[in-house]
Formats: structure tokens, sequence, C-alpha cells
């Protein structure tokens, strides 16, 4: 059945109005300012007094699990389909971790496959920490033509749990990546770990300039994890390249200050994203220091960070949204997300006044409406 959602304020991420939007299975088909739907047979939302933003695009999350630095029990467990829907996600990126042992990319891509099937959008990058590069085929190349959700790789650098590249190394991927996302018809992407030590961005700012390597295909990520390391994002960004903020796990300062800054610095939103890196796992420690237990990184804490740029830092909601929907679809080269558009898929989170997430919309069908969500994972429990 068609789905006419009416009298709402849209942010395509940019301001737009206020429009209605007719929806055709998993597809917008029109954003208009009124739409005569009077022959047609068609499932009304009215939407007044509400905000509408593009469906929420997370670029990094463990969807398998993490963790296990403390051993085989600190281990997290897989993310549910819910766990997604409730923050507004409705566009995952997968990937590993530190651990290519225990975990496996055709785990991974199973995982993937799930949340396809119980209706998000889903994608993965093959690698790992290691330079030891974990494939489900032959190669990195060969996992960017012919396995579908594969649209980049992951590895790890200035990190002491890394491999220590070098910029040879970093090519070699490079080079893979971008030629099966050729072939493939995908932009290719190559995700990077960046860790705290003193080395920090030095070899990716190298590539750049000294062996001129498209910079659109490094994303390099956690950047807010030091003062030093933030810096030279700045600059990556100034050369045109694309930068990651982590919402959770290690980092200097609030995520939506290192925003702040960097605009303040002369860098743009567009070439700025938040990640959550969430489902890791972290410690729980008491007074002394002694861990006590395990929690799971948090997977909403890119959205909390875009309402606090809103209302602290006053940025306009279009820009501020820019961070977690057209700004990720542009890094990750999809052409079909991040915006409301005819021919784009309809992921579409809904809000009050305040920026309270109210519904979500995942590929045209509702899986959260007046704040409970209304469709859950096949193993998940209903809520009572």
């Amino acid at each position: 059945m068609l789905k006419l959602i009416k009298n709402a304020a849209i942010y395509s991420p940019d301001y737009i109005g206020k429009k209605d939007i007719l929806i055709a299975g998993e597809k917008i088909v029109a954003v208009e300012d009124n739409i005569c739907t009077d022959k047609l047979v068609v499932d009304v939302f009215d939407m007044k007094n509400r905000i509408i933003t593009p469906g929420l695009i997370d670029q990094h999350v463990h969807i398998i699990g993490a963790g296990g630095k403390h051993g085989f029990a600190s281990m997290t467990p897989e993310i549910m389909l819910s766990e997604f829907i409730s923050c507004g996600t409705t566009t995952v990126v997968g990937l590993l971790g530190t651990d290519g042992s225990s975990r496996s990319l055709k785990t991974l891509y199973a995982k993937v496959k799930s949340l396809e099937t119980e209706g998000l959008s889903a994608y993965m990058l093959t690698g790992y920490f290691g330079l030891d590069a974990l494939t489900i085929t032959s190669s990195i190349q060969d996992d960017m033509i012919f396995i579908d959700k594969v649209i980049g790789c992951k590895v790890a650098m200035s990190d002491e749990r890394s491999s220590y590249p070098e910029a040879t190394d970093l090519l070699r991927i490079l080079k893979q990546v971008r030629v099966g996302g050729l072939i493939a018809g995908k932009k290719g992407i190559l995700h990077i770990h960046l860790g705290a030590l003193s080395s920090k961005m030095d070899l990716l700012l190298k590539i750049v300039k000294e062996y001129e390597f498209p910079i659109e295909h490094i994303s390099p990520t956690h950047v807010g994890r030091t003062k030093a390391l933030f810096e030279q994002a700045i600059e990556f960004a100034k050369l045109g390249g694309l930068i990651d903020i982590t919402s959770g796990g290690t980092k200097y300062t609030d995520p939506y200050q290192s925003v702040l800054y960097a605009l303040e610095q002369g860098v743009t939103i567009d070439k700025m994203t938040f990640s959550s890196d969430g489902n890791a796992g972290i410690g729980i420690t008491d007074k002394e220091g002694k861990t006590i237990g395990f929690k799971k990184a948090p997977i909403n804490l890119n959205l909390q960070q875009v309402v606090l740029l809103i209302k602290e830092g006053k940025i306009p909601a279009g820009d501020a949204f820019k961070l977690i929907t057209s700004n990720p679809a542009n890094n990750l080269g999809l052409k079909n997300k991040g915006s409301i558009k005819v021919g784009y898929d309809a992921d579409l989170c809904v809000f009050d006044t305040d920026f309270n997430l109210m519904d979500v919309f995942a590929k045209g069908r509702q899986m959260m409406k007046n704040t409970v969500v209304t469709v859950i994972g096949n193993f998940e429990k209903i809520k009572q």
C-alpha cells in the first residue's frame, strides 16, 4: 500500500519546509507541498508538529560483538534489530575489531543479511585490525567485487594492537579497495582505526601528499581520541578528506565539541561524520580501578551528540543531521541513502519539536510508532 506522510517540517537534511512525502514500497516517489491522493488507496500519517529527517546511518558498529580483552566472558553479544530502531539507525555498517580469530567475516556477512531480512539496510567491511587481511574470498579486491555487502576494508594503525603498517602496506590495500570498487560499481573505502600512539595520522597525510592517492577512498575513524590526533584530522579534512568522530569510546572531549572546534578552524560540516563504535566491550571498574564487570558500548550516542550540537552549539539542525545522514552516505558511496529525495530509500526519522525520536520508517516500513518499537528481531522478546 502507498503511504502518505503529511504536514511535517522536512530536513532533507537541509531544511526544505513543510512537505508531504509519498512512499511506494521501499522508495520515496514524491516530495511536494501538497500531494493529492483522492483516487488512490493510501495509508495516511498526519505528522503535524513533527520534524522528519532521513534515517540515521552508523558506519562503524560491531554488530556480531567485540571486546574480549579480559577473556572470553568479556565478549559482547550480537546486536538485535530493536536496538537500532530505538535510536533511529536505519542503515548500519558492521565490521570486526581486534579479534579476527573467534569472530569471522562469514559470521559478519550472515548477520548483515539477517538484519536486511528483518528490515534494516546493512553493509560490511572486510578485513580487521591486522595486515594479515581476513577475507571471505581470496583477496580484498575479490571481496569488493564478488561479495554484495562488502563496501570497503578495515585496518588499524597508530595502535599498540595494530600491525604497525607502513605507507606501502596501506597503498597496496587501497589499490585493492579502489580497483575492486571500480569493477563492482562501489565507491570503496579503507576505514582506518586510529589509536593514541604518537604516529597519529602521519602515514595517511604522507599517502595523500607524497603518493597523491585519491583522498576520498581513505576513511579515518576515532579521530577525536586525542587533541593532537584531532589537529591532524583537521589538516586531513582541509585537504578534502572526510573524518569520522566516534561518539562513544575514548575521546579527549565531547564529540560535539570537537565538531565545533573543527568548524572554528575552517573545516566545513560536509567533511565530518559521527559513528558509534557501538557494541564494543567496556570494562566496569570500582573505586580502586579493579574490573568488576562489563557493558556494551552504546549505539545511541550519535543522535545524542547531534541534538547537543543543535541545542548547545547553536548549529542549524540541517547541518547537524548531515553528520549522521548525508555525510556518511557520501563517505560510503550509498547513492540512495542519507537524503529525503525522490528515488531514495524511504528511511525516515520523525521527531517532536524538541528532537525526541517518535517514529522510525525503514525502507518504507514503520518500525517505531509514538516512541514504541513495533518491529523486533526474530529472536527478541516483546516488551510487556
